[in-house]
């Protein structure tokens, strides 16, 4: 949904919950945009330099806001940097 306008981006988002909700299928979502990130999928992992550094499931996730992500981010990357795309989204 990168190179969508935000309304279409949220469109297509909305129908891909539904799509997957309705046939109980298993998907994979990769984005920078951490609040899709939260607001999307019952599990989230995080990468940073080809591992995976956060894996956070159930009432965990539900209860994670972007600034409990960038926290945690910054303590399982030691320190490293997000981009200000990542902040941003």
């Amino acid at each position: 949904t990168a190179a969508l306008d935000p309304k279409t981006a949220a469109k297509v988002l909305a129908l891909s919950d539904q799509i997957v909700a309705e046939n109980h299928l298993t998907t994979l979502m990769i984005t920078h945009n951490m609040k899709d990130a939260i607001r999307h999928g019952n599990r989230l992992l995080m990468m940073s330099a080809g591992k995976v550094i956060l894996d956070i499931s159930g009432e965990e996730k539900r209860k994670l806001t972007v600034e409990d992500l960038l926290h945690r981010f910054s303590l399982a990357a030691d320190g490293e940097m997000l981009s200000d795309r990542a902040i941003l989204s």
